[in-house]
Formats: structure tokens, C-alpha cells, sequence
């Protein structure tokens, strides 16, 4: 029998809770649902008013991966969605979590979140900037936070705050909440950043994806501004082995250098400790603007 639970009013049928998703640690279902609904206060401000792009792995990351930008089959009439452009003549409807019952909802068809650097209000109008810092064996994450101090020093120049989270995978991510900017202006600023720190940094950094040059290199990802791209959202967890958690850290910890892998066990006791790291990105207050 599925076990029906009410969520804030909202009747939701949460199954297969049982099952393990992350075989190298047992994690499962259950308890990743539970994750998302004790780590909502932090992760839904990332997610309202974002289209989203669903990366289902119901499986487990040894199963079948695949990611969706239509609302799945079954998504319930109470679940937002907002009509976004595809292309210049296509738009269609994605999902946007707006609430906790939503969050459970997707928690319950086992995703990885992605959200654009825009609002469903504004498509292609960014409020936010990104670099991925990819490293390419053997480099790590260690050379990957080398990376992401010269990147801030750099932003700083132009006034401009950066805030870092981890990949959830092998890299990191830096975040800049920006006043509203097209993402094609943001796209041609970041791409330029990521060039001058190839010049700056040219045994360390590239900024073009090469397979040939990436051994023990970084990658400055800056393509995830494109509007049509998108990134892993701040707190989602990843079709990893182990339940990996896209998880904000502090400069501190940056400057240390030491490896930045955090699990979804870690992540109640750094918000108690820090509070939402990446809580400037949600405050217009804190907005820079490229120069």
C-alpha cells in the first residue's frame, strides 16, 4: 500500500520509500525525502521562481539517468509551472517549486535540481553569474579552490561579490548575484574572465573545454550563463555513489584547500553552524553590476 502524507494541505503519495538510491552508503528514499524537507528552509529560496530541469535517477546512479524539462507524467494541478522559451518560436511549460509540498513531491521522484541564472518572470534576464570549476585529473579540488580565490580577487576589482558552493561532484561552483542583465552580456563578461585567468594562471586554468589540455588543469566553465543553460541548484544532491550534496562552504575553507566533499548527513549541522551561505543571492540588496 502507498502511504499517503499531508504536506502543508496538500495530500502526496510518497513511494518505494525503502529503496536504496545510493548503494555505497544504503541510502534511501526515505530518507532522501526526509533530507529535502528538513533542508527546505535553505533550498527553496534557490528555487522559487525558477524553472527547473529535472535530472531523474529513480534507480540509483548505476541506473538509468535522464533529464527532463517537462513536467513529469502525473505531476499534480497544484504544482506551478511557468511558460518558458525553448527557442524563438517554442515555449513550453516547466516546473517551478514554489513550496514545500512541491519540494516533497519532486524529492519523491528522485532528482537532481538545475535551475538557469534567471526567473521565470524574466527569461534571459540573469540575476546571477556562475563559473564551474571542472578539474581535470590529477588536479582537484584543491587547485580548483586556487582557482576560485583568483577569480574573487579578480571579481572584487570590479566590484563584484562571489559566494562558492561545491559541485556535489568533483568541482566548484562560484556564484554572483548580479541586478537584472541580459545573460548574453553576462555570458560574454564571464567568458572573458575565464580567459584573463588563463593568461593569468596558464598551468592551472583553461577556459575552453580541450580533452587534450585538461590534465591537471581547471576548467572555467562559463557556458552555464547561456540562457538556455542550466546548473546544479544550491543543497540539491547528486546521482552520485554516495548521496553528495551541491553544498555552500566558506572562504575559510576555500583558503584551506583542503578536499570539499560534503554528504546530506553534513548539511543540518553546517546550517545550524553558518546559517544559508548563499543567502546574498536571494537579497537584491547584494546585487552587483558588471562593469
Amino acid at each position: 500500500m502507498t502511504p499517503i502524507t499531508e504536506v502543508e494541505g496538500r495530500r502526496l503519495a510518497l513511494t518505494n520509500l525503502e529503496k536504496v538510491i545510493h548503494p555505497a552508503t544504503g541510502t534511501t528514499k526515505g530518507e532522501i525525502v526526509h533530507y529535502y524537507a528538513t533542508a527546505a528552509e535553505a533550498i527553496l529560496p534557490h528555487l522559487r521562481h525558477r524553472p527547473l530541469s529535472f535530472l531523474r535517477y529513480p534507480d540509483g546512479p548505476d541506473g538509468q539517468l535522464f533529464f527532463t524539462k517537462n513536467p513529469p507524467p502525473g505531476t499534480p494541478d497544484w504544482v506551478v509551472t511557468a511558460l518558458v522559451p525553448r527557442s524563438e518560436d517554442v515555449n513550453a511549460h516547466q516546473v517551478v517549486v514554489q513550496d514545500l509540498p512541491s519540494l516533497i513531491w519532486a524529492a519523491n521522484l528522485v532528482v537532481e535540481f538545475h535551475t538557469p541564472q534567471w526567473r521565470s518572470d524574466a527569461p534571459a534576464v540573469a540575476d546571477r553569474m556562475v563559473f564551474d570549476l571542472d578539474p581535470g585529473p590529477p588536479a582537484g579540488v584543491a587547485q580548483c579552490c586556487e582557482v576560485a580565490l583568483w577569480l574573487r580577487e579578480r571579481l572584487a576589482a570590479d566590484g563584484l561579490e562571489a559566494y562558492v558552493k561545491t559541485s556535489g561532484s568533483k568541482g566548484l561552483h562560484l556564484l554572483v548575484p548580479l541586478a537584472p542583465t541580459p545573460s548574453r552580456k553576462v555570458s560574454e563578461y564571464a567568458k572573458a574572465l575565464a580567459v584573463e585567468g588563463e593568461a593569468a594562471l596558464p598551468k592551472l586554468v583553461l577556459h575552453r573545454m580541450a580533452k587534450a589540455l585538461r590534465p591537471g588543469k581547471v576548467f572555467v566553465d562559463h557556458s552555464q550563463n547561456a540562457a538556455a543553460k542550466t546548473t546544479a541548484a544550491p543543497y540539491t544532491l547528486r546521482a552520485r555513489p554516495e548521496p553528495t550534496v551541491s553544498a555552500p562552504v566558506t572562504w575559510q575553507e576555500v583558503e584551506a584547500g583542503r578536499e570539499l566533499s560534503f554528504l546530506m548527513g553534513d548539511i543540518a549541522p553546517r546550517l545550524q553552524d553558518y546559517g544559508d551561505l548563499l543567502d546574498p543571492l536571494v537579497d537584491p540588496d547584494r546585487a552587483g553590476q558588471l562593469p
